[in-house]
Parts: C-alpha cells; structure tokens; sequence
C-alpha cells in the first residue's frame, strides 16, 4: 500500500491577507547568522531566527470552540480527536457565491460523491474559491458559505470539524455567523483557508490539522495535509 501527503496549507508572510479584524502578518529578523556569530565568537557557525506577530487565526487555521461559544474549551483544551482523523471532500464550486449553501447542496454533493458521512468525521467543503480568487480583492468578500440548516445538517450527521477553502464557513454577508453559531451549539470546529481541496473532490482520506497548544487560546494556525492512498 502506498501513500501520497497532499499539502492543504497556504503560506504564512509578511503583507498577506487576513480576516478583517484579526492581526496582520509581521515577520521581523531577530538576529543573523553573521550577527550571532559575532556575539557567541564561534569559528564555526552562527544561528538566525526570526519573529513572528500573527493572529491566533492567521492562514490556515483552526478554531477553538471558545472563540464564537465563551463556556466551550479553549484550544489547549480541546481533544487532538478535533484536528484529525478520517474525512472526506465534498464539491460544492457549483454554488454560487450570491447564495448560501443549503442541505440539498450539501445532499447532492454526498449523492455525487458515492460517500456516506461518518460519526466523528471530518467534511471539507471545496467551493472553489482559493483557486480563483486567492490573492485577489475578491478573496475576502466574494465567496460562498453554510446557511445554518446546512451546518446543523453536518452538525446531526456527528460532523466533528469542518474545513473550507475560503476565509470562513459563514457567508460574508451572514452577520449571525450561522456556521460558527452552530459550531458552538454542537461543540464542533471548523477548519478555514485551507486550498489544493480540488485533488481530495469525493475521496475519503486522514485529514491532519493539528493546533499549537496556545494556552488559552482562541484557535491556531495549523499545517493541514491530507494523508491519501495512491
């Protein structure tokens, strides 16, 4: 048996996109090789580093449920049973980014795709918008998103986490944030800008996303990759 990891995490620099509201992107040099070896006085090798100041829900990402439901755990909280496990793609690029996603989208899809939703899987809904309009004017407003029957939907099927390739589950002009109401309603996560989601369409496959264990924190930013057989 052989096995192929697909990479489903975008990039993390200085001056990309992030969700209105959270912290932009910051990379600064903390010291250079030539600086350290000056400072250490080895004749051998000097060490570089750098900073980072980013969002909790910088790039790809996951959420703690704490973040859209206060008596939820925090992410250094959560069970690892969130953040990986057997999943599946769903296609849902047909809808339009005008409309929500209703349970018949999400119906037709699991009819189209020959797969059945497990207790405890993980759905990653592919809409196609990384692929056209990642690193656009369009990538944080024009996309489509889960109405709230169709994140109970996933919800009632024992969804555990949700993943997306766009900015966010809900639709951007949702301001009741259905999907991440629901996710704290069931005690789910959801997985946001996650790409390449157009080579899992109807697999089913091990999904990893782990988190960094922030205390307290809100979410994390994550390396999302697809473990596949060829």
């Amino acid at each position: 048996m052989a096995w192929k990891l697909l990479d489903l995490s975008q990039e993390i620099y200085q001056g990309m996109s992030i969700f209105p509201m959270h912290q932009n992107t910051f990379i600064m040099t903390n010291m250079t090789h030539d600086e350290n070896r000056a400072k250490t006085k080895s004749k051998t090798l000097g060490f570089s580093a750098r900073n980072l100041l980013i969002s909790e829900h910088c790039g790809t990402h996951t959420d703690a449920i704490w973040e859209y439901e206060p008596s939820g755990p925090t992410i250094d909280k959560m069970s690892l049973e969130y953040f990986w496990g057997s999943a599946i793609c769903l296609d849902l690029s047909h809808v339009k980014v005008e409309r929500f996603i209703t349970p018949k989208d999400l119906e037709d899809a699991m009819r189209k795709s020959n797969q059945q939703i497990e207790k405890g899987d993980i759905v990653l809904l592919y809409t196609g918008h990384y692929d056209r309009n990642f690193n656009t004017d369009k990538w944080q407003t024009s996309y489509t998103g889960l109405n709230k029957d169709a994140a109970e939907w996933l919800a009632k099927k024992g969804v555990v986490n949700i993943g997306v390739d766009a900015p966010a589950i809900d639709h951007p002009d949702d301001l009741d944030f259905s999907g991440h109401y629901i996710c704290g309603k069931y005690n789910m996560t959801n997985t946001e800008n996650l790409c390449n989601l157009h080579l899992l369409i109807n697999k089913r496959f091990l999904f990893f996303g782990l988190p960094l264990k922030i205390r307290d924190g809100s979410g994390s930013p994550i390396r999302a990759v697809a473990l596949i057989e060829e």
